[in-house]
């Protein structure tokens, strides 16, 4: 292997993530996600096995495309109801050293400005493990509820996010200088005036004429997150992704999306390996091949198929209620997730098209991903397989039971991988941009955002020096 595979936990604020009705199956926790103790546990096992870290997806509405209403989302637990995934942070950072934490939140409803805040207060609490995971938002429901008629329509919403992330970049990287906060006790000055720039932003969307409300934080932009992946999301994703979240239900689509995405990474003027490429998958092992194959049956006697169509039409774009189970999905307009729709429009590699039915019965355990299974031996070679025929840096890893589906990886997996010298087995210090690429805390000068930068104090701070300043009361 020339390099690690790696790992990220998929997980949601909600109830049913990927794998709607397994909420009933009786060694699931999900309905514990309303407590502290599930995700400060769950930080705890992840970081037991190396993850880089957890991916915490959000929506800011309700499933109402099948059938045209809510009812079948609500039944199901279909991630409704849901919390929000920031408050979650600061638990799980202060009971772990490592784990990066990777939150969603979208550009469409919430104003530049707090925002900026509120990612840098959670850079400084984690001390530099936070990463944001940028979304334009796709249901209808999210739109009408914030006092829309209707969502912009697809490439629209990211022309807007392109602004929306200016306006951040820009409040974190050009309006304090990295050595504008002198704390100086004797002269009476805690910053320096004339380290600390006003941004003047006057756009179409935004104008933002003043500072940072924060000082600067370990990472100042947090570790940038991205899943787009139709022809605009993923010019999009290059522009500004560090970490890249796609869905493939096999093989051969993944290789051209991977093959896609770092061939846009060359077109803006980035290395092709300049950001992590994570597809998504669900595992289900267990210590030999046969009860792994139990294990998966049994839980596909609680998946939900009506789930699954409820999920599959909110991310197709389409209401999957009013098709024949047996009908086709052919080639259909969508302003929801594009690339949803093109993946099962040719996930069959003999040229079937799929049907209805088959997308619900796919859809029933973990989502748009496909599902491994087999022993943790079994798995750690389909993982290499994937990873040398497709070019992916690792796995976006949901769950079909929790916390037991993170438990069997960490038990059985990982293990498996490590033997093998295919993965980590410890982390690398620092914050979460440095254990991903080993090259520093801040944006490196490829990105977009380092443009925005003010000052030039170096982008990393030896390790000892920054334990020194925060034991101090200072922070790096």
């Amino acid at each position: 292997m020339s390099r690690y595979i790696r790992f990220n936990a998929f997980d949601m604020n909600c109830v049913a993530h990927q794998s709607p009705g397994l909420w009933r199956h009786p060694e699931d926790r999900s309905w514990d996600y309303n407590t502290l103790d599930y995700w400060v546990n769950l930080a705890k096992l992840l970081e037991s096995g190396h993850f880089d870290g957890l991916f915490i997806a959000d929506v800011l509405g309700t499933y109402d495309v099948y059938a045209g209403n809510d009812e079948a989302a609500i039944r199901e637990g279909a991630q409704i109801p849901v919390n929000d995934p920031l408050l979650l942070v600061s638990a799980m950072a202060h009971a772990t050293e490592n784990l990066g934490f990777g939150i969603t939140t979208g550009t469409g409803f919430e104003h530049p400005y707090p925002f900026a805040r509120r990612l840098s207060t959670l850079d400084h609490l984690t001390r530099g493990r936070i990463g944001w995971n940028v979304v334009t938002g796709y249901l209808p429901a999210a739109a009408r509820n914030m006092g829309d008629d209707s969502h912009l329509a697809h490439d629209s919403r990211y022309d807007h996010a392109d602004e929306y992330l200016t306006v951040l970049y820009k409040l974190w990287e050009g309006s304090w200088e990295r050595d504008a906060v002198r704390r100086d006790r004797a002269a009476g000055i805690f910053a320096d005036p004339a380290k600390v720039h006003h941004i003047g932003h006057a756009g179409e969307h935004f104008q933002v004429p003043g500072i940072h409300l924060s000082e600067p934080s370990p990472q100042g932009s947090p570790v940038i997150y991205q899943a787009g992946a139709s022809p605009r999301g993923r010019r999009f994703a290059a522009e500004n992704a560090e970490a890249i979240f796609v869905a493939a239900p096999t093989k051969t689509i993944l290789r051209e999306v991977v093959s896609r995405t770092r061939e846009e990474l060359v077109a803006v003027g980035r290395d092709p390996y300049d950001a992590k490429i994570y597809t998504l998958i669900t595992i289900i092992t267990d210590e030999t091949t046969e009860a792994a194959l139990a294990k998966a049956a049994e839980y596909r006697r609680y998946a939900s198929e009506q789930g699954a169509l409820v999920f599959m039409s909110g991310w197709m774009g389409i209401d999957l209620a009013a098709y024949d189970l047996d009908d086709p999905i052919g080639a259909v307009e969508s302003n929801a997730i594009q690339s949803a729709v093109a993946a099962f429009a040719q996930a069959d590699e003999s040229g079937k098209p799929w049907r209805v039915t088959d997308i619900a019965q796919w859809g029933g355990i973990g989502g748009m991903g496909p599902v491994f299974i087999g022993s943790g031996e079994d798995i750690a070679t389909t993982l290499q397989d994937w990873v040398s025929d497709t070019d992916v840096d690792g796995f976006n890893i949901a769950y079909a039971v929790t916390p037991g589906s993170f438990e069997d990886i960490v038990r059985y997996v990982v293990p498996a991988l490590q033997e093998r010298d295919a993965y980590p087995t410890g982390y690398t210090p620092g914050t979460l941009r440095h254990k991903l690429f080993g090259r520093g805390d801040l944006l490196p000068e490829s990105h977009r955002g380092a443009s925005f930068r003010v000052g030039g104090v170096g982008s990393t701070i030896d390790d000892s020096v920054r334990h020194k300043l925060i034991d101090s009361g200072a922070r790096s």
